[in-house]
């Protein structure tokens, strides 16, 4: 359950970094903002989003990061189920062995003193 809600929370944060860095400028469009070119094409002004999806862009980096360390360090724990007693003991859950379908004979009796009728 852990593990797959995890996994969800990793796909989704991974697809809107990179919707979030997509939605960035590069560094070479800063050239043509300071003449005034840049202001005009831009909904939140000049300077105005960058802070917003740079912040945004961090926070969700940090969770993508912190989540692939959840992720790693559920993987490599061993899969048993382990309970613990009352006095302290672990006990390991296995799965039930199924009986066989083999039927049981009795075995013969090994004397030969029962094997003769009484007389």
């Amino acid at each position: 359950m852990l593990l797959t809600a995890l996994t969800i929370i990793q796909v989704f944060s991974s697809l809107a970094i990179i919707a979030l860095v997509l939605l960035q400028r590069g560094r070479g469009a800063d050239a043509g903002a300071g003449f005034g070119a840049g202001a005009s094409g831009s909904v939140f002004g000049a300077r105005g989003a960058t802070t917003g999806l740079s912040r945004a862009t961090a926070v969700l980096a940090a969770v993508f990061m912190i989540n692939s360390l959840a992720l790693a360090w559920l993987g490599t724990r061993p899969n048993t189920t382990q309970t613990e007693t009352l006095l302290g003991e672990q006990v390991s859950e296995t799965a039930p062995v199924p009986a066989s379908t083999t039927p049981v004979v009795p075995a013969a009796p090994s004397s030969p003193e029962s094997t003769t009728p009484a007389q």
